[in-house]
């Protein structure tokens, strides 16, 4: 698949499933509780209720992840087609998903990771997206910004979705500078914010990915990231989101 870290994606397919034989084993005397209604569930972390509760509506645009009329592309993404090739979003930033959101993001919620990568892998496979990428990529952290949250929420993310759709995790991408929370920014001023602020490896050329993000807003930073990969050489880039910000 054009990546040098193969054998990190391998490794790191055999740790997942140690940790879901583990997890399988708790779950044996532990029973799994949904993590919005506290209902007796399955592994996934939401019972079959509160999954179609946070799922997106159908229909969205497959340049930008925004509700379209039968899922053809807008007119915004023919007019000035995003830096990737697709986007996809399991659900819309908006009660109850934008909690789960927060809660992983913020309140290092690891437990939540599960629940919100198995919603990703979901929508990746109505939308058949899985067979169009080679391994999933998420969206690095500064690493003062991770020491302060304890963790990457996209790594976290980016490895229960894998994990749900057989796909390796890989590298290659990070931050080559600190950048101001784009949360805190009005939208014009996040591209500006975000513009070089990642590098990514050479070794890259040839790589079909998914690049695996909580939330898109403005889509500065995924643009940003995009960037980087194509100048590494990526010959095919999606976008996958748990959350989709609509337009105020």
């Amino acid at each position: 698949m054009g990546l040098s870290n193969v054998a990190t994606a391998v490794l790191y397919k055999c740790r997942s499933g140690a940790r879901r034989r583990v997890r399988e084993a708790v779950a044996a005397v532990l029973p799994a509780r949904c993590a919005l209604c506290a209902r007796a569930t399955g592994p996934t972390g939401l019972c079959a209720d509160c999954s179609a509760s946070v799922a997106a509506p159908a229909g969205s645009c497959p340049g930008c992840a925004l509700p379209s009329p039968g899922g053809a592309r807008c007119g915004r993404c023919l007019a000035r087609p995003p830096a990737w090739d697709a986007a996809l979003a399991a659900g819309v930033y908006a009660f109850p998903l934008d909690r789960l959101v927060v809660r992983l993001k913020y309140a290092g919620d690891l437990a939540l990771a599960a629940a919100l990568g198995e919603c990703l892998a979901g929508a990746a496979v109505a939308s058949g997206a899985p067979a169009r990428v080679d391994a999933l990529l998420p969206m690095p952290l500064a690493a003062a910004r991770q020491r302060e949250r304890g963790c990457n929420q996209a790594r976290e993310i980016a490895r229960a979705a894998a994990n749900a759709i057989s796909l390796p995790v890989a590298g290659g991408l990070r931050r080559s500078r600190h950048a101001v929370p784009q949360a805190s920014l009005a939208w014009r001023e996040r591209a500006r914010n975000v513009r070089g602020a990642f590098e990514a490896d050479a070794s890259l050329a040839g790589a079909r990915v998914a690049l695996v993000d909580d939330v898109m807003t403005s889509g500065a930073t995924a643009t940003a990231a995009t960037a980087a990969l194509r100048r590494a050489g990526a010959a095919r880039i999606e976008v996958w989101v748990v959350a989709r910000t609509l337009p105020a």
